[in-house]
């Protein structure tokens, strides 16, 4: 789905690289042949991918946050980007409860400030907002979220990704619709999961740390269903998403990046598959809390991606976990993870 040779050479400024998804996009993003500029905070964890794959051995960047919008400037200034991937974000749900003002202004004012340090440099051709499946006003109907369906969300952290793609729409019809002007668009993906990622209050990796320990796995939700998916994929989606909207303006707005159908699942029977995959003792057990409010159902209509883009999913539910499960295996049988990393990066290439 993505073309090497629009890779080779672009100069790309991207945001959140030190992050999970962030860093398998890093990794992706050098072996098509870009040159990386990240702009990051530091990582929180001495085994995410960005350490463990040694991802700041092949890229140039800046630990700094988007919040700064005087560092951001500064930094993109240098990069002078062809193209802008902004990923740094306040992402989980659970932290918005505690954090609702950092999550605010880094998910709200963090989108001002890259549009606004894009706006000012000619250079850039392209500017590719992630936001998240979260994003859309969820009724509990339980029916697939298109492009098109009301923004919203009741929790601090759904909430301010509907924000940012209100940002965005703003800045892409204030800023961005004379002639020669970056193109500007959204990407929506569903709960990814992959290797090296070690955030808090998320299934996978909370499942791999309890595993890794000899623990069980307390789990809140198990009846709520969600769009499981490898992060490979919708990192793939938005490479395939810029390479045309570099091409062409039809491309702006919105796009959802989620899996079939098949893989929107319950958390417990991922728990389950996990446990199958894990073996040696791994197991479960119910968490009655209390919980702050998430939704039951979420589920992504990408037949707008799928059509338009001629994207699809490499990865059903199985395969992606088997690969995360290998990864982790591997982390703790002391590997080395930047080649584990890229051997498995390969198997979409």
């Amino acid at each position: 789905m993505t073309d090497p040779a629009f890779w080779r050479g672009k100069r790309v400024f991207l945001t959140g690289h030190t992050g999970f998804k962030g860093a398998w996009a890093s990794l992706l993003l050098r072996r098509l042949g870009a040159s990386v500029y990240g702009y990051a905070l530091p990582p929180t964890h001495q085994s995410s991918l960005f350490v463990t794959a040694r991802i700041a051995d092949d890229i140039k960047h800046c630990m700094a946050d988007i919040r700064d919008l005087s560092a951001l400037r500064t930094a993109m200034a240098e990069a002078e980007p062809d193209i802008v991937i902004h990923m740094a974000a306040q992402a989980l749900v659970r932290p918005s409860y505690e954090e609702p003002v950092d999550t605010f202004a880094t998910n709200v004012m963090g989108t001002v400030h890259v549009l606004e340090a894009a706006r000012q440099l000619a250079c850039v051709q392209v500017i590719l907002n992630v936001t998240s499946d979260k994003c859309y006003e969820n009724n509990g109907a339980g029916s697939a979220f298109r492009e098109g369906d009301r923004l919203g969300g009741d929790d601090p952290y759904s909430n301010s990704k509907a924000c940012a793609e209100l940002v965005t729409h703003s800045y892409r019809h204030s800023f961005f619709k004379s002639p020669g002007a970056p193109r500007v668009a959204t990407a929506r993906a569903g709960n990814v999961f992959g290797g090296g990622d070690f955030a808090r209050d998320r299934l996978v990796p909370d499942a791999m740390q309890a595993f890794m320990a000899g623990d069980a796995l307390r789990i809140r939700n198990p009846g709520s269903v969600r769009p499981w998916q490898h992060a490979l994929d919708p990192v793939l989606g938005y490479l395939t998403l810029a390479e045309r909207l570099a091409g062409d303006e039809r491309f702006v707005g919105g796009w959802n990046f989620g899996p079939d159908a098949a893989s929107e699942v319950p958390v417990g029977t991922v728990v389950e598959q996990l446990i199958a995959l894990w073996g040696d003792g791994a197991r479960w057990t119910s968490d009655a809390g209390p919980h702050p409010h998430e939704a039951a159902y979420l589920r992504l209509d990408c037949a707008k991606a799928r059509s338009e883009l001629g994207w699809t999913p490499l990865f059903d539910l199985s395969h992606g976990l088997r690969l995360t499960v290998d990864w982790y295996k591997a982390l703790r049988e002391g590997r080395d993870l930047r080649k584990f990393s890229l051997d498995q990066l390969d198997q979409v290439l």
